[in-house]
């Protein structure tokens, strides 16, 4: 994989980095796991392996190192990173996320402030019907679990979010102190639209296709009205396996973090 000189200093970037690298020739036998100072590692042959920002690939969650060892091990004679995305997103957070943290906080704060779910539409009563559907379950969540009651509007006009539910939620994003962790919540929040839909995932609250189907009210109608569009289903198929990772890594480090008492 390649190695770039720096990390990225977007944080957006960072947690989306390295998605097209291309592929190299599978260059070990075994891929496994060990432990190191309280973190696990990813070893490759033994030894460690790193990100392409030279750092140790690890996390403090054996069970998310133990999924990223199995992406290395499906490989056959050459490395595809398309078919790796944890290790993807291991090598953004710990290369990138990890050097922006308050940055990527306050840009996923910034999708709270225009989040998907606030923007109906008026009509038709169909579509209206099918995003109170998806998105007020959600709504009801932020408000009871984090304190965050959101305003609703119809149309595409911005509307402004009372300041207490933007310091509801980023209340909720400080307790994400773990750069892997942060990071699968900014790629959720990014593929969404919607940071109430990735908070709701990180917590728990809501599964991953329940999420993504929501995210895709609008887009589902529409394709039944007018028909597949087959490049942008092909799109859509590659998106979705981001957020897929992302969501299994936001589900393995909650583990952590529920079991050190931070949830």
């Amino acid at each position: 994989m390649s190695e770039p000189n720096e990390a990225p200093r977007d944080p957006m970037r960072a947690a989306r980095a390295n998605m097209r690298p291309q592929a190299i020739k599978r260059f070990y036998e075994a891929a496994g796991v060990t432990e190191e100072d309280g973190r696990f590692v990813l070893t490759l042959d033994g030894r460690r392996a790193r990100t392409p920002g030279r750092n140790p690939l690890a996390s403090a969650s054996r069970a998310l190192m133990a999924c990223a060892a199995a992406e290395w091990e499906r490989q056959r004679e050459t490395i595809d990173p398309a078919d790796m995305p944890l290790t993807r997103l291991l090598n953004s957070a710990i290369d990138g996320v990890a050097t922006t943290m308050d940055e990527t906080r306050a840009d996923i704060l910034r999708y709270a402030g225009s989040d998907l779910l606030c923007y109906r539409v008026e009509e038709p009563e169909t579509l209206v019907a099918r995003q109170a559907h998806a998105f007020d379950p959600v709504l009801r969540w932020a408000a009871e679990t984090l304190g965050a009651r959101f305003h609703v509007t119809a149309g595409i006009a911005h509307v402004a979010q009372p300041p207490q539910a933007l310091s509801a939620v980023g209340a909720a994003l400080d307790r994400y102190d773990d750069s892997v962790a942060l990071a699968a919540l900014s790629v959720m929040t990014t593929l969404t639209g919607s940071a109430l839909l990735a908070l709701a995932v990180a917590h728990g609250a809501l599964s991953p296709d329940t999420a993504w189907a929501a995210a895709h009210v609008d887009e589902d109608f529409q394709a039944e009205r007018w028909g597949v569009d087959p490049e942008a289903m092909a799109r859509r198929a590659a998106r979705s396996r981001e957020f897929e990772a992302a969501a299994t890594v936001a589900a393995l480090t909650r583990e952590v973090s529920v079991a050190d008492g931070q949830f």
